[in-house]
């Protein structure tokens, strides 16, 4: 408890001035306390705000109760907004921004922007639900980098617990079923519920089918009640894995019959006014270039050379000439955020009649795009940006694959324009020259390798492919990025309400962190916070073995990307401005972005579509958020799903497939390895290394070896072979094929392992080769422990 002199003064400065709120520092300066008297000063105040003394407004300042807008007995009043699960448990509360009861709290919604939930306060909320909490400061003492533990560096934090539930994102979740003795239940892995559901109610569900149940009843410490309303099968049969997935994370399948209707009665070709009064472009060579399956085609380009540079022209589909804010497509938009790429389907956001229809730019057909007219110097730098209504009639639609051909010196598709081969390989200067000025300018080299899951005509998993993103992938990528570039920033200065595409800065205690990781493979990192320094050792890591635990490392040590009303930059891109305009099709932000753009338009209309206060902006950015993250996530499950079936069928059918795998760790207990090809993590445990060696931990050195000297290490790449699956932890049990070589080089520095070294006695035998069978002998064994 803080000493009475130091309560009662800032109570009595308070009180002599009750129309000025004050910060910490107004208060330390007054009452004349020294720095190192601040952490009482910051005790004092938490504790008077937990006593019902004063109160936090506006901007972290502090008023007496009773000159605020507060609630009773001077505590702080309650918040309504969205509750968001975390993976390991705890949640996170984003206050509503235009709710009225949360503005007239006179609590500063933008810098209080989310606040954590602890699990056991999270009551009887499910992860997307709206929910009222109540708040309460707490004092957190830093222990970082730099701290010590005398309490030198206290700071408050704002925490709160779920009051009660407002409104269901849904109320359903997806588990197993089980059913003994005459009692049912169900099993659910929903980070938000601890336990299993009791089921009321008669079901056709037979024990361990996976089931939809809707909660009827949950208060308080009590088991969750709810009834199965949709059965989806057995796990393990066609369909049922992906099924489940889309019931896990609620995403929508169908369209409600209004939404249907609006859509059935747009019209199959562009109107005869709205042709006259847009930018003609159908005399010129306007092409797409999207993966060969592809149906909505969002973009269009075209490319022409000059003395000066080149211009651009990239066409984007015009949603908004068929959307309008308000209308049933455009709440069900709004819903569903974006569309959604399972390995075996696309759930589009807007209906096929548009999606695939009047909005996608197919070839030889007259359709209605946005369109930014880019002027770009040799270097690479935008020097003028215009943008218009426009027509197109595209005069080609090629792959990737065929775009690559071009570039590789072959020919075009049989029957091309004979000017697409040109402007293809002209576009690709361009494109060049724009990726280069990127990252000269700082931006990051952060591609990381992708695979594709095939599927054989029972939707089962047969193969697994490299995807590779040539030099036709970046062509593309370039142009949309520089015009994405050129939206943001007219909007920005014209200060137009917008979504805008942010990646902020990474935390530099996490970058120190990553760069411990990487002196720990010998690589010398300095200062983090510079990121030429950050490119420079990705490019010291290019082609090495640890070239992919370097890039992974980085990516967990930033930040993810998301949408904000606000322009703050794009960290990885390296740029000021930057928004998300060229994929309305499937992307609810950039129809927004579509309609923030109109008053500028060359050719505007008069009447431009309504659009929304910065407030609501902020709420809206927040849920297509969420949205993304939760069709991110949906779509990564189906993936990892996938892999494990085709990893299952090659265990069944004994193929002895070998994968490239990646020493992540080293432990006590065996390896922790990667395969980077298919993005897939998991262990080889000390007695699954390869041959009848005796091997033994070398903590100081961060390996395996043997007295043969052979050795595994981190950062080494070995050949791996499946010996278990474990479907339910997402893990793989792997074996190390073939034989170690001996000697194999070291990192420079020695890394840390994860536990203290075990010592083993008795006499090392030599290195042997693996024998024939090995992997089969070593899946028996693992059979048997199981």
């Amino acid at each position: 408890m803080p000493k009475p002199k130091l309560r009662d003064s800032i109570l009595e400065f308070l009180r002599a001035n009750p129309s000025q709120a004050a910060t910490r520092s107004d208060m330390a300066r007054q009452l004349g306390i020294h720095p190192n008297q601040r952490q009482k000063l910051r005790r004092a105040l938490v504790d008077l705000v937990e006593q019902g003394e004063i109160l936090i407004g506006r901007k972290s300042t502090y008023q007496l109760v009773g000159e605020t807008k507060s609630g009773k007995g001077g505590r702080y009043p309650a918040l309504a907004g969205t509750l968001k699960f975390h993976p390991k448990g705890h949640a996170f509360f984003y206050p509503d921004h235009t709710d009225k009861g949360n503005l007239d709290t006179g609590i500063d919604l933008v810098e209080l922007d989310r606040v954590h939930i602890a699990r056991h306060h999270c009551d009887t909320a499910l992860d997307g639900d709206r929910v009222q909490i109540e708040l309460k400061q707490v004092a957190v003492q830093n222990q970082g980098r730099g701290h010590d533990r005398s309490g030198a560096d206290v700071s408050e934090e704002m925490r709160g617990k779920v009051q009660k539930v407002l409104e269901r994102r849904s109320g359903r979740v997806v588990g197993t079923y089980r059913k003994k003795d005459g009692f049912s239940w169900v099993e659910c892995d929903d980070k938000a519920i601890d336990g299993q559901i009791d089921i009321d109610g008669d079901t056709t569900a037979s024990s361990g089918q996976l089931v939809v149940v809707d909660l009827s009843e949950w208060k308080g410490d009590q088991k969750p009640r709810g009834r199965v309303i949709e059965v989806l099968g057995w796990p393990g049969d066609p369909g049922v894995d992906m099924e489940s997935v889309i019931q896990r994370y609620g995403i929508a399948t169908t369209f409600p019959e209004d939404v249907l209707a609006e859509a059935g009665a747009v019209p199959e070709e562009p109107e005869a006014a709205e042709i006259k009064r847009r930018d003609d472009w159908r005399d010129r060579l306007v092409i797409t270039i999207d993966p060969a399956d592809a149906k909505d085609h969002d973009d269009a380009i075209w490319v022409e050379r000059d003395k000066n540079g080149w211009t651009l022209g990239v066409h984007i589909a015009d949603v908004s000439h068929y959307i309008k804010p308000g209308s049933p497509m455009d709440r069900e938009a709004v819903r569903r955020g974006n569309s959604t790429y399972l390995v075996d389907r696309v759930l589009p956001m807007l209906p096929v009649e548009l999606s695939n229809g009047i909005c996608s730019l197919k070839p030889d057909v007259d359709r209605l795009t946005k369109c930014a007219l880019l002027k770009i110097n040799p270097k690479g730098k935008v020097v003028s940006a215009k943008f218009s209504d426009a027509l197109i009639h595209s005069r080609a639609k090629i792959s990737y694959e065929e775009a690559q051909t071009i570039l590789d010196g072959g020919p075009a598709p049989k029957g091309s324009d004979k000017q697409l081969v040109p402007m293809v390989k002209e576009a690709w200067k361009m494109a060049s020259t724009l990726r280069r000025a990127r990252f000269e300018n700082g931006a990051l080299d952060l591609e990381m390798p992708e695979t594709k899951v095939k599927l054989d005509d029972k939707g089962r998993a047969k193969s697994v492919e490299p995807v590779v993103h040539t030099e036709s992938h970046q062509l593309i990528e370039e142009c949309m990025l520089i015009a994405n570039e050129a939206v943001a920033k007219v909007l920005r200065e014209n200060r137009r309400p917008a979504i805008y595409r942010v990646h902020e800065d990474p935390d530099p205690s996490r970058l120190m962190d990553y760069a411990e990781t990487a002196r720990q493979h010998g690589y010398k990192v300095g200062d983090l916070t510079n990121k030429d320094h950050i490119q420079r050792l990705l490019d010291s890591a290019k082609g090495s073995p640890e070239e992919h635990i370097i890039k992974l490392g980085l990516l967990k040590s930033l930040k993810r990307a998301a949408y904000s009303a606000d322009p703050h930059g794009h960290y990885g891109l390296s740029k000021t401005d930057y928004c998300h305009f060229t994929s309305p099709i499937r992307r609810y932000a950039d129809l927004i972005v579509h309609r923030a753009l109109q008053p500028f338009l060359t050719n505007r209309l008069k009447d431009t579509d309504k659009t929304l206060s910065h407030g609501k902006l902020i709420d809206l950015a927040r849920r297509i958020s969420d949205t993304e993250r939760a069709s991110s996530d949906a779509e990564s499950e189906s993936k990892m799903l996938k892999l494990f079936e085709y990893l299952q069928r090659i265990i069944d059918e004994k193929k002895g497939t070998e994968f490239e795998g990646l020493v992540t760790e080293v432990r006590p207990m065996g390896l922790m390895v990667e395969v980077p090809t298919l993005g897939l993590r998991g262990v080889v445990k000390r007695e699954d290394l390869p041959g009848r060696n005796r091997w033994w931990l070398e903590g100081h050195r961060g390996a395996w070896v043997t007295a043969g000297d052979r050795q595994i290490h981190i950062g080494m790449r070995v050949p791996l072979f499946v010996i278990a699956i474990d479907l339910e932890r997402r893990f793989v049990d792997f074996g190390v094929a073939g034989e170690v070589p001996k000697g194999h080089k070291l990192p420079k520095q020695p890394a840390t392992v994860a536990a203290p070294l075990r010592k083993h006695k008795g006499k090392h035998q030599t290195a042997n080769t693996v024998k024939p069978g090995h992997h089969k002998t070593l899946q028996k064994r693992r059979r048997k422990r199981r």
